[in-house]
């Protein structure tokens, strides 16, 4: 907690100031819009990028990470409260903040009990899926505001505000860096600018309306923003905490991957490392506190955060000084906000989630490896048909179920020895030496329930008629379970009977620790443990060549 102010100096405050005065420019519209994809007053958007950026500057463990609101959990807050109470009532704002509680809590208690290990649970193809479906279905849910009205009955002044906004916002994130490079900018200030376009855009769409007086046109605007802090407070019932329990455990772990993704991939720009579970602790609290301040379930966002690095931020006071400047804008006049229109709030949102697309990671899991193509390809049509919860829920199963699959049909390669050299590979890759009496196998994974048994049977198939010795090579097995252990005692039982000896070779030290205090060398192997497959293999060899040969 506070590590980073400890060892604070003056020479970082700059760099500080200047990213917590960008990224407050950047925040303010992406904060309102992203609390308008959750059913939320936009207000509840600033409110839940103060306390909780505060939090985790507290206990997080990424430097420049910024913590607020974000397009997927803002998403996954609505779609999971659209059936439990109206968008934008009383009653749907307090179970928002209850969702961010929930959240909050469990997720600090993962990091108490140092589950960090749990990022893993979902493949980068499977996350991939998922935030692509999910950017089309946020895109799709804007597209009424964006045009003022269904397709039936577009606002044709409304439309033309949305539409123009989305072309120069499109316009700004393609070409204005580059263009801004050949006019003589650094390229770090050029990517900035250019990241906080949207503002400007939005800033100049309110100066028009009004300007012009469109509201009466029927363009629909934010309206009045609360004056004044959120007020502390959380009310809190059994009935709805129970109703929301599974939905918030889903947003948490979601708070978690992302908030997750972002922070190890800007401390890798900055050589640094994430503290998983200081993580968990961190996005927990950012959580805690959104809830008590009327905010919505939080993460970490890789745009902000990547603003706030590129902007020169130093340490998490960078995000303290931007919610000090958010709560600046709070309680100083700001009527001015209330003519923001939102077809133009809209495009902002639309642009933002349109980047979270992605083709790259499908294509490349095409080529190299089906099964991750196939993993993306059914969770990002889970999202779409059949809705982000259950999107969610089918990418954890999904990755879990081919970590299963592929454990349970491990690699087992022949070996044979390569001429001249102590160095043993699979035959069906090299010219290898092998002896017609010997059969060496590398089995390359842990066993375990879930292969135990193929792995028997393998074994059994592999060997023919001369075959009198069985060497398991055990190079690449970290982990024997007691179902494992079992298979490989009844395997040396069964090969015993057929007059065949088992012997083991390369065994890892911690697990030779807990095989002899096993029946499979307590009752010992019909052969022996070998050092090395070359010993194995010239020991054995000998033994043959000097046995006397039967009639």
């Amino acid at each position: 907690m506070l590590t980073w102010l400890k060892g604070y100096r003056r020479e970082l405050l700059a760099g500080d100031l200047g990213a917590g005065v960008l990224v407050v420019l950047m925040l303010v519209p992406q904060g309102m819009a992203y609390a308008m994809v959750a059913g939320l007053p936009p207000v509840a958007g600033l409110y839940a990028s103060i306390l909780p950026a505060l939090a985790y500057a507290l206990f997080g463990s990424s430097m420049v990470q910024s913590v607020g609101p974000m397009a997927i959990t803002s998403l996954m807050t609505a779609t999971s409260l659209a059936a439990l109470a109206p968008s934008g009532s009383e009653l749907y704002g307090a179970m928002a903040a209850q969702m961010a509680l929930i959240s909050g809590v469990v997720l600090v208690l993962c990091g108490l009990l140092r589950l960090g290990f749990l990022s893993s649970f979902l493949s980068r193809p499977v996350m991939s899926g998922f935030t692509s479906g999910a950017a089309l279905v946020i895109a799709a849910s804007q597209l009424k505001v964006l045009l003022g009205g269904p397709l039936t009955a577009i606002n044709p002044t409304a439309a033309a505000i949305g539409l123009l906004s989305l072309l120069l916002l499109w316009l700004a994130r393609s070409q204005l860096g580059r263009q801004l490079q050949r006019l003589g900018l650094a390229a770090k200030s050029a990517d900035m600018l250019s990241k906080l376009a949207p503002a400007a855009i939005l800033l100049l769409a309110t100066l028009l309306v009004w300007q012009q007086d469109w509201q009466h046109a029927g363009v629909a605007l934010i309206g009045p923003i609360p004056a004044g802090l959120p007020s502390l407070g959380l009310s809190l019932s059994l009935e709805q905490l129970r109703s929301l329990l599974a939905p918030s455990l889903l947003i948490g772990f979601m708070v978690f991957l992302s908030g997750q993704s972002a922070a190890v991939t800007l401390a890798q720009r900055r050589g640094e490392r994430i503290n998983t579970n200081q993580e968990l602790l961190g996005l927990g609290a950012a959580n805690v506190a959104s809830a008590l301040s009327g905010g919505f379930p939080v993460t970490g966002s890789i745009s902000r955060s990547a603003v706030n690095y590129a902007a020169g931020a130093n340490t998490p006071l960078a995000s303290v000084i931007t919610a000090l400047l958010l709560a600046v804008l709070l309680v100083t006049p700001n009527a001015w906000l209330a003519w923001l229109p939102l077809p133009a709030l809209a495009a902002t949102i639309i642009i933002a989630v349109i980047g979270m697309l992605d083709v790259t990671t499908p294509r490349e899991a095409w080529r190299y490896d089906r099964a991750d193509a196939v993993a993306w390809l059914v969770t990002f049509s889970g999202v779409l048909l059949l809705g982000v919860e259950e999107g969610v829920m089918l990418g954890v199963v999904l990755s879990l179920g081919t970590v299963i699959w592929r454990a349970s049909r491990p690699h087992i390669a022949v070996l044979g020895r390569l001429p001249g050299s102590e160095h043993f590979r699979n035959i069906e890759r090299y010219a290898a030496e092998t002896h017609p009496q010997i059969v060496l196998l590398r089995i390359d994974a842990g066993v375990f329930f879930g292969n135990a048994e193929l792995i028997s049977d393998h074994v059994l198939q592999t060997l023919t008629d001369q075959t009198r010795h069985l060497v398991l090579v055990m190079t690449a097995i970290n982990l024997i379970d007691t179902t494992g252990l079992y298979a490989l005692a009844e395997l040396n039982q069964s090969l015993a009977a057929r007059g065949i000896k088992l012997h083991l070779a390369e065994v890892k030290g911690p697990l030779m620790d807990k095989l002899k205090h096993s029946d499979l060398l307590l009752k010992p192997l019909s052969g022996q443990v070998f050092i090395s497959a070359v010993s194995a293999f010239d020991q054995l060899s000998q033994e043959l060549a000097a046995a006397p040969v039967q009639a």
